[in-house]
């Protein structure tokens, strides 16, 4: 097996920061990526497994979940470069922003496909209520290195990411070339 080209390694990394993750099964050397989505986003799902089909096991397959669920997933094979990952973004069990973490366009782009939603025309949110407020403080500063500006919106008894309407362009512009079709609505296209 080669190396992750740069494009896999983004789209990895969106998907860690969002709706996927990385195991390590007890006994194994490597870890593998696990990325599950609702049947509904199957578009979706099997458009990140061509991306990442070089390194993965075989095709995505439906899951029945508790309460009639549907859930559509695949996992890629053991990879040395997946443990590396799993290295920078797990502690103790737990998904962590690193603090070296660097966002280009496609790893937002994944990581909004994943987590991302739209409340009216001016209100842009990031799902981020799996990560601790010390993590997502990290995550805003990693925004605003791509020239967007954002906060924490409390929701419930957790946070997550509100883009300010002034950065909503600047949002637009990033993810505009890198959505795939069935996302378009995720940002009002």
């Amino acid at each position: 097996m080669g190396s992750l080209t740069q494009y896999q390694k983004s789209l990895i990394i969106g998907t860690i920061l969002g709706d996927g993750y990385l195991r390590i099964i007890s006994g194994r050397k490597d870890a593998f990526l696990e990325t599950n989505h609702s049947f509904s986003q199957k578009e979706y799902a099997d458009w990140k497994f061509e991306k990442l089909k070089s390194i993965c096991v075989s095709g995505p397959k439906i899951r029945r979940c508790n309460k009639g669920r549907i859930a559509y997933r695949f996992y890629t094979k053991q990879y040395p470069e997946l443990t590396r990952l799993y290295k920078i973004f797990y502690k103790d069990g737990f998904k962590v922003v690193p603090d070296n973490l660097k966002l280009d366009p496609i790893v937002l782009s994944v990581w909004f496909m994943d987590d991302g939603s739209k409340c009216g025309n001016t209100n842009f949110y990031l799902n981020t209520q799996q990560f601790n407020k010390c993590h997502q403080l990290k995550l805003l500063a990693c925004l605003k290195k791509l020239g967007l500006k954002a906060n924490l919106n409390r929701d419930k008894n957790y946070y997550r990411i509100r883009f300010f309407s002034s950065s909503i362009g600047k949002l637009k512009e990033l993810l505009k070339g890198n959505l795939i079709p069935s996302m378009y609505y995720k940002i009002g296209l």
